[in-house]
């Protein structure tokens, strides 16, 4: 094996619980371990497939809650327990993020790393393969915090954009500014100027380059996790992280570390990348029946009805007249029915379920 290689890790961030899904992603099995796509792997086994040409696969961490370890175990069976790092509390992705460079850097103070979703979708895994292969380098010869842009393909108000500096090299630039999440407008300028990229929540960076920003920038977070050195990669490790993980503040690595760094470059790739995160964005990266609708895996009869997406388990049979762009979704003991154009309120909806009914539709 490639020698670098060996010093090469990924981190597969896999705790969500992915409410925008709701109620087929459900908090006892999220989106990313639903095969929404019928290929036969979920999105994150297809996760795990995509970086294994690019990382040994025993250097691949999945950071999950706890609760998901049963699910990690039967979906990917050839990953070992202490390749499952299990937060004892959701705390956001910087402590997350920090917790897996802490403990790779104590296996291995030369490791570099790449972190990602467990729950996006990326078409073309070849043009993938290149752009984390090029990322590598130019982190592992510099102490440099990577973030993958995408060039955006509509005014979208859902993700965060990157504006691009100066080029330093063919396709990696310096980062100028984040922007989290533009009203319409913003997007449509963003867009117009050629010089922002959406944010694809994919970084690389050495272990010990994330660690010295963590300091910098997020020392209340590298604190936490410096009382546990001499802890990572021993038995010891779980016990420190369940008494004191909890305690981190909940905050993403963007407004933790990106959005304040001088030392952070953004990548420009294309491979076909879409973050999953809404039924629109799904029924709009799965194949359309003769109506326009997407009909995922369940029985449907459908008159004078398009733009919908069903998804319904079990064997029930679903008939509908006259409905167009609506998201309809039957998880046994739930039933959704939206207009796509209203998804944005199905976070709010899950909280009112919760506060009348507790935890029993969640």
């Amino acid at each position: 094996m490639d020698q670098q290689k060996t010093h090469r890790y990924c981190v597969i961030m896999c705790g969500g619980i992915g409410s925008r899904f709701w109620p087929y992603s459900r908090e006892s099995r999220p989106k990313q371990f639903i095969d929404f796509l019928g290929t036969g792997r979920s999105l994150l086994q297809m996760s795990y497939d995509r970086v294994l040409p690019v990382v040994p696969k025993e250097n691949v961490i999945i950071v999950t809650n706890a609760q998901y370890a049963p699910l990690i175990k039967e979906q990917l069976p050839e990953i070992s327990d202490s390749q499952i790092l299990l937060e004892p509390a959701r705390r956001n992705t910087a402590p997350c993020i920090a917790w897996a460079a802490y403990h790779i850097r104590a296996i291995d103070p030369e490791a570099s790393m790449i972190v990602t979703p467990s729950d996006h979708l990326i078409t073309r895994d070849r043009d993938f393969e290149a752009s984390i292969l090029r990322g590598f380098e130019f982190v592992e010869s510099r102490n440099a915090l990577l973030t993958l842009g995408i060039k955006p393909t509509r005014p979208e108000t859902g993700y965060g954009y990157i504006q691009i500096g100066k080029e330093v090299e063919p396709g990696i630039s310096h980062v100028k500014t984040f922007t989290e999440k533009p009203d319409r407008e913003l997007a449509k300028v963003f867009v117009d100027s050629g010089e922002f990229f959406w944010n694809s929540g994919i970084f690389l960076w050495r272990a010990s380059s994330i660690i010295e920003a963590l300091h910098e920038y997020a020392p209340e977070i590298a604190q936490v996790f410096d009382h546990g050195e001499g802890d990572y990669g021993t038995p010891a490790e779980k016990k420190f992280i369940d008494y004191h993980f909890p305690g981190c503040l909940s905050i993403s690595i963007d407004y933790a570390v990106m959005e304040k760094s001088k030392n952070v470059y953004v990548e420009c790739v294309d491979f076909g990348w879409n973050d999953l995160g809404t039924w629109s964005a799904l029924f709009d990266n799965s194949p359309k029946n003769r109506e326009g609708n997407v009909v995922q895996r369940c029985n449907v009869l459908a008159y004078e009805s398009s733009g919908n997406i069903f998804a319904v388990s079990g064997e029930k049979l679903v008939v509908v007249q006259g409905l167009h762009d609506y998201i309809v979704a039957d998880a046994g003991d739930v039933l959704l029915i939206c207009p796509k154009s209203e998804e944005q309120g199905i976070k709010q909806m899950v909280n009112d379920v919760k506060l009348k009914f507790g935890d029993k539709f969640l």
